[in-house]
Parts: C-alpha cells; structure tokens; sequence
C-alpha cells in the first residue's frame, strides 16, 4: 500500500513538475539596423514564448521601458567604459538614479552587471576598478531600498581559467585568483549574488567532438581523477569553473551561465555550423539545464541559463557565423524551434484539458489509496 501511494505521489510531484516553466533567457542584442522596435519584443517574448528572462547589453531606457508590467526579468549591464567612474559614491548614486529608479517596480529589473568580460581585456584600470565598482554601485542601491531586489555581478569568459581540462583542474589565472575574484567572490557570497560565465562549446569543439558539444549521445571522456564520466562539454566546462572555485572556497556561490549559444550559420566549410547543429544544441542546453540531474560534480541542480541570442544581428563584426547566433529573424519567426514557443489558443485549451484530466485521475487515485488505507 504505502508504495502504491508512493508511486502515485511520485506521478503527481512530475506532473506539477512538468508545467512550470524554468529560468532559461535570452541576451537580447542589438548590433543591428532591421529589428523590431522593444516594445514589440517586449509583446512578442510575452505572449508567444516561454522565455521569462533578458539579458541587455547596456541599460538602453526605451528596452528597460518596453518590459514594463510584463514580469519578464530583467538584466542590464554597465558599460565597461563606465567602470572606473562608478567607483566613487556620487556618480553610483546618479547612474541608479537616472538608469534604475525610473523604471521599478513596472519593470522587473532584478540584476546589474558590471561591465562584460572585464577580466579578459586585460585593462588594468578596468580590472583594478571592477570590485570597488561592484561595491560602490550595490551601497547606491542600497540607499535606495534597491539592493534586496537588484543584484550585482559581472560575467567572465572561461579565459579566467588557466586549466579546465580535465574538470578537476579547474583553477583560475594566477594573479587574477588571490586579487581579483577572491574578493569579487566575497561580495557575491556577502549580497547573495551570483558568479557569471559564459561558456561556449561553441568555441571547443571539433569535428571529432561534435557530439560531445551537442548533448549527442557519445562515449564520454574520463576525469581520471574524479573517476567520473563527461557525456557533454558544458557540464566540463562548468565543472572546471567549479572546480576554481572550490580552490578558492567558494562553492556555495551560484553558477549562472550568463551566454551560451551555437550560430545557424557561418563560412562555408565549418563542421556543425547549421540550423540543425544550433536547434540541437539550445534544444539539448535547455532541457539539460532545466533537468535538475546537473553535473558530475555538481548534481541535482539547475541553471539559470541565458542563451545567445535573442536575434540574428546583421551588424556584428568579425565571421559570418557572428551574425547568426540568433534563436529569432528580425521579423520575429523562429530560425528554429527548441520547444519554447507558446502554443496557439486552440493547442492550448486542448493541452489544459488533457492536463485537467490527468490531474483529477491523480487526485481520485490519491483518494482511493487513502480511503483503502483508513479501511485497513
């Protein structure tokens, strides 16, 4: 009996499981001169996509705006020009003033990033300015009521790492170990705040480890150390940055992956560089991050995850495949489908009928057992 009733309870813990929608955003770009206007995005990630979070580039006030009353989270990031002169109080407290106040509550604004890769610029003052920075900015929201609500951090590149293969080596640059992240790490810790990276299989893989970038099933690759067996590249690359942090003593800090992403395009000749490979990739990223199983060393967890990028952008520098990293055309149609689009009115109703039905069997099934149970 009680293992029927178990089994029962199990039954409905994955079907509640199953209708809530998990933390997966997009960081929404826009090095582009042909996309829709915020407002329309704003409208359109609302009402016709599971996406419940955006990360902006810079704190534009027409794309904080557009989020207003729409309850999707909302990221912006600081300029890393801007760095330097938010070290001191007086300019922190103008910048929340005039980039933050205006728009909460309407806006769901809930973290401030300081700059973007900063350490892989290898700019002195930015890097010498980045955690004074983070501070001062946190003590300006903090004047204001804001700093429970809105969070700082700044994401890296794994180019903080000076091994990451296998994961257990993980260890970050020296120099950049002791003076830079201990104490960045030591303010995420002190305002609950999480460690950001963003990691690209992306820019890992070969032709021989297609598979292993894209969740394909694959024989894996031994931590001879750990003894335990990588099935993708994003759990080692994740596991590499929680291995430097365990260095460091920071374990309980979160992990967020703060970009990721594969292009549906690029130069003629590069391997797993289509619509296929990249639907496959976020497709796979999405399910894993939201599984709950984690990584080796890291399991039973999910990841707030931030894929790259909301839109194709024509302007983007560098190969072609830049331009293509979008899940979205300009004109707001899917490259691609990896499952987060809503369903249309009709598919809907059918899909809440057939939940309802299953959730009154579960309930009448729960009945039953508890009436044989008080029988007995």
């Amino acid at each position: 009996m009680e293992t029927a009733i178990a089994a029962v309870l199990l039954l409905a813990s994955v079907f509640f499981q199953g209708v809530v929608e998990g933390n997966i955003g997009v960081n929404y770009g826009t090095v582009a001169n042909d996309l829709p206007p915020p407002s329309e995005v704003a409208r359109f990630l609302l009402e016709s996509t599971t996406i419940n979070r955006v990360r902006m580039f810079d704190a534009d006030p027409e794309m904080i705006q557009a989020f207003a009353h729409t309850g999707i989270a909302v990221t912006v990031t600081v300029p890393n020009e801007l760095i330097p002169r938010l070290t001191k109080l007086s300019f922190a407290q103008q910048w929340v003033k005039t980039n933050v106040q205006p728009y909460v509550p309407a806006t769901n604004l809930i973290r401030i990033l300081m700059g973007n890769e900063v350490l892989s610029t290898a700019n002195k003052l930015l890097i010498a300015s980045l955690v004074p920075a983070m501070q001062t900015l946190h003590t300006a929201l903090a004047a204001v009521s804001l700093d429970r609500r809105i969070k700082v951090s700044t994401p890296h590149s794994l180019g903080i790492l000076s091994t990451s293969s296998p994961p257990s080596t993980g260890k970050f640059r020296q120099g950049y170990d002791v003076h830079v992240l201990k104490p960045l790490l030591s303010f995420l810790r002190a305002t609950n705040s999480p460690f950001m990276i963003n990691p690209y299989p992306f820019f890992g893989y070969s032709a021989e480890t297609l598979d292993y970038a894209l969740f394909r099933p694959n024989s894996g690759v031994l931590d001879e150390n750990t003894q335990r067996v990588y099935t993708n590249m994003l759990d080692a690359q994740l596991d590499a940055v929680f291995s430097a942090l365990k260095i460091l003593g920071f374990t309980d800090v979160e992990i967020v992956i703060a970009e990721t992403g594969w292009p549906s395009d690029g130069d003629e000749g590069q391997v797993g560089v289509d619509v296929e490979s990249a639907a496959e990739y976020n497709g796979n990223l999405r399910e894993h991050v939201m599984s709950g199983v984690g990584t080796p060393l890291m399991p039973n967890r999910t990841f707030e995850t931030y894929i790259f990028a909301l839109f194709n952008e024509n302007l983007k520098p560098g190969p072609l495949c830049e331009k293509h990293f979008g899940l979205f055309q300009p004109d707001l149609t899917p490259v691609y489908d990896i499952g987060i689009m809503r369903p249309t009115v009709a598919d809907a109703a059918a899909a809440a009928a057939y939940d309802n039905r299953i959730l009154l069997m579960i309930i009448c099934l729960v009945d039953w057992f508890l009436y044989l149970a008080l029988a007995g």
